[in-house]
């Protein structure tokens, strides 16, 4: 039997209207690449791909990156973001890239 909750609780909740979708992505650097040469990619990433689109990074790493992607704003990454990023991370010749499928980022 489906539960009856309000607005209120489905927010607190993030479930329903308030559910948020993201995903998960992983590259790696080429052995041997500056300090530099890193910092400036990852800015570039942030600037370039997500910023403009309203999306949110939150990683860490150094030659190996990993972090999750959903949006500035309570929402739904869709399966254009995850394109959008895994073509600009294919562009800049980075290794082992990975992009999850989109999922609930409180829940899943």
């Amino acid at each position: 039997m489906a539960t009856q909750r309000s607005r209120r609780l489905r927010k607190k909740m993030h479930i329903d209207e308030f559910q948020e979708l993201g995903f998960s992505i992983g590259f790696t650097f080429p052995e041997g690449s500056s300090e530099e040469t890193i910092d400036k990619t990852v800015d570039a990433l942030i600037a370039e791909a997500i910023d403009p689109n309203g999306l949110a990074f939150d990683g860490s790493g150094y030659l190996q990156w990993e972090g999750l992607i959903c949006l500035q704003e309570t929402g739904k990454c869709t399966e254009e973001h995850r394109e959008l990023v895994r073509k600009w991370l294919e562009d800049r010749k980075l290794n082992n890239i990975q992009v999850t499928e989109l999922f609930d980022v409180w829940w899943d």
